[in-house]
Order: C-alpha cells, then sequence, then structure tokens
C-alpha cells in the first residue's frame, strides 16, 4: 500500500485526520510522534493509533535537540514577536517538519500529513519546512480538503467513527492547545472574543502571580559562548535546565501572555501563551550581554532582531535570510560568558548582579571618582558634531 507519514498528537484532531487520510487515501498510516517535551501519555498515543488500524507508531525524544538547536539560538537572538511573543509554537515546527520528511524518507512514503487549521500559521510552517527537505513529497493538508468547517463538525465525525473526544477542566471540549518544553499556547472558545478575560483554568504551567509565594526565590545562571550551562553552579543538559526553570518561573507567576497577534496569512488572533522559563532566559541573556558585548554588536542585534522574530514566526527557520541574521547575532556569542542572579518574585523578574571575566564593562570608566582613563576633553567636540547633524536630513 501507499504510505503516509502523519504528524500524530493522540489527540482529537490528528485522531480524526488518521481516520480521514485511510478512507479518503487507501494507504497506510505511519503515526508520528515527536516528544518535545509536550505534556504526552504515550501509551495513550500507541493505545489510540493502534485503535485506528495504525501498524507503524515511531515516538522520537527530540527535546535535548529542540532547546539546544532551536530555542537557544533563538534565545541569543532575544526574539520576540510583536514585542511580546517569544515563538514557543513557532519554533517547534521545522523541527518536526524536518523529521517527519526523514520518517517518510526512510519508509518512502509517498505524502506527509499534519493537522493545522486552514486559518492558522502552522500549516505554512510545516509546509515550508516539508518543501525544504521534501520537494518531490506530497503534502496533504486535511483542513484545506476535508468538508468538515468547525470543531463542532469534527466532533460528530469523532462520536461517528468512535473517536475518544477529550474534556478540559470544566468537562467541556478542550481549548486548541499547543504544549513543548519552552511554551504552551491556549486558544479558541471564550478567547476569541478579545473583550472576555482569559479564565484562570486554562493555565497549565503558571501558577497566577496572586497565588504565588510571598517570598522571593534567587536564581543564579551561569552562561558560556552565550548559552546557558547551569543553575546555582550545577550544570545541566539543555533540556534539563530549561525545565529546571520552568518549575522555578511557574511557581512564581512568570511567562504569562495575553496577546492579539497578527498572523503570517493575513488575519488577527488572540492567544493566551506560557513561557515560564524561556522568559527567564531572556532576561538573563540580555543582563549577561550587556556587560560582556560592546555597544554596536548589541545595537546590530537590536536592529535585526524585529525581522528574525517574523522569520521565525512565518516558517522561514531553515531560510538563507535567517541564517544570515543568526551569523549577525551570534558573531561575538564567544565573549557571552559569565553568572547573572536573579531574584523572581510575584510574576516580576529582578537582576541582582552580573559577574563576568569579560573587560567590555570597565569600573575605572564609569566610577564618578576622578581618574585618568576618560579623556573628558573629547566630549565638547563630540557634542559639537552631533548639534550640527541635527538640521541634516
Amino acid at each position: 500500500m501507499k504510505k503516509i507519514v502523519l504528524a500524530y498528537s493522540g489527540g482529537l484532531d490528528t485522531s480524526i485526520i488518521l481516520r480521514w487520510l485511510q478512507e479518503n487515501y487507501n494507504a497506510e498510516i505511519i503515526a508520528y510522534t515527536s516528544d518535545i517535551g509536550q505534556k504526552m501519555d504515550k501509551k495513550k498515543i500507541i493505545k489510540n493509533a493502534k485503535k485506528l488500524g495504525v501498524k507503524k507508531i515511531i515516538i522520537e525524544d527530540l527535546k535535548n535537540i529542540f532547546v539546544r538547536d532551536y530555542v537557544f539560538p533563538m534565545i541569543r537572538a532575544h526574539a520576540m514577536y510583536e514585542g511580546v511573543y517569544l515563538l514557543g509554537t513557532s519554533i517547534a515546527r521545522p523541527l518536526i517538519a524536518k523529521r517527519q520528511i526523514a520518517i517518510a524518507k526512510k519508509f518512502k512514503a509517498f505524502a506527509v500529513s499534519h493537522g493545522s487549521t486552514g486559518k492558522g500559521n502552522d500549516q505554512v510552517r510545516f509546509e515550508l519546512g516539508y518543501a525544504f527537505f521534501g520537494k518531490n513529497i506530497k503534502v496533504i493538508a486535511p483542513w484545506r480538503e476535508w468538508k468538515l468547517q468547525s470543531r463542532t463538525d469534527l466532533i460528530k465525525y469523532a462520536k461517528k467513527n468512535n473517536i475518544p473526544i477529550p474534556k478540559d477542566k470544566k468537562g467541556a471540549p478542550p481549548f486548541s492547545v499547543d504544549d513543548n518544553i519552552f511554551h504552551t499556547s491556549t486558544e479558541g472558545k471564550i478567547l476569541e472574543n478579545p473583550k472576555n478575560s482569559a479564565p484562570e483554568f486554562i493555565f497549565q504551567r503558571t501558577i497566577s502571580p496572586e497565588k504565588s509565594p510571598n517570598k522571593k526565590t534567587k536564581v543564579k545562571i551561569t552562561f558560556k559562548n552565550g548559552d546557558p550551562i547551569a543553575i546555582n553552579g550545577k550544570k545541566l543538559k539543555p533540556e534539563k535546565l530549561l525545565e529546571k526553570l520552568n518549575l522555578i518561573a511557574g511557581k512564581n507567576g512568570v511567562g504569562r501572555v495575553d496577546l492579539v497577534e497578527n498572523r503570517f496569512i493575513g488575519i488577527k488572533s488572540r492567544g493566551v501563551y506560557e513561557t515560564p522559563g524561556g522568559t527567564i532566559l531572556y532576561f538573563a541573556h540580555r543582563a549577561i550581554e550587556s556587560v560582556t558585548l560592546d555597544k554596536e554588536t548589541i545595537h546590530a542585534k537590536e536592529r535585526v532582531m524585529p525581522r528574525y522574530a517574523e522569520l521565525v514566526y512565518n516558517g522561514y527557520w531553515f531560510s538563507k535570510k535567517r541564517i544570515i541574521l543568526q551569523k549577525i547575532i551570534d558573531k561575538k556569542r564567544n565573549q557571552v560568558s559569565g553568572d547573572v542572579l536573579l531574584s523572581i518574585y510575584k510574576g516580576n523578574i529582578t537582576i541582582l548582579s552580573r559577574r563576568t571575566s569579560n573587560k567590555a564593562y570597565s569600573m575605572k570608566k564609569v566610577s564618578f571618582e576622578e581618574n585618568k582613563s576618560f579623556n573628558k576633553s573629547k566630549v565638547e567636540k563630540f557634542i559639537k558634531y552631533h548639534s550640527k547633524q541635527l538640521y541634516k536630513s
């Protein structure tokens, strides 16, 4: 039989897609799941897939690769889409697409498929990844092909085909949720109307700041060559380091964002994001760079960041454009080493200290005590030069 590799989560949408592909393509479905730190029950995924007639089920542990090769480069870029979104969903899709194509090639599948909706960004992110690694492999996007138009239609289809329908904490069909080791996003239902406040029960990895501990938590992050390598003096693998920061930040109410964003395909959408450990890393990395990099390098990074973030958001992770910007971002990362001590308290992050052996920050030059290391006589000429620039267009 022909083979199709489906990006399969074991949830409602991809279970329905699995059945639909069987019905409409008369093909053997290979269920592929990337373990990138999402909340998942491997036994349940396997059980659900087998129940739907799947013989080949592949679950790959990609957590360390995901954090080291995708999340950390993005943290070095300080990438934030539209000023607040740390791109947790966006950064996961390229890796899944890459591995999905590799599986398709290994088992000589003629097509790959995903569960992204026809209105969302993920269909673009997946398919740009497919195009980069598997130009001759067919892409099947059910949401753009089938007659099911809504989640209500999906639930009816699921009932007809005896596919289990999960429930949220209130016993209703779930919100649209995406999660990985870096973040959790929640969309749909009452969140679609921006006048509605996000109900507290939708948050999965952060406590509300009001209910977080009344005591500060101090955490020291050690950086080497631009990447975090240790917490409180203990060296950890990338995935374990991020997991640790997620726990610290989550219990202190850090990392929540409620955003109405501009999607790549041209419509607005409202999402609630939780990126606890990533938020700490963002603050800490900016802090260590402030004492290790020169002004020109820092400002060059600031100028390219919005474009970099937009490329990641739009699914251009493997593009030459993003890679060129990454080289600008990483030009002097070998200088970015040292410790940052933070205080975490009720949703807030305060920088307590920065320590580095790097000489970019000069105590002599910044001291208010009289010294000979800074030539003040040149300041007058400097001001006069820039005064003339005021009249130039």
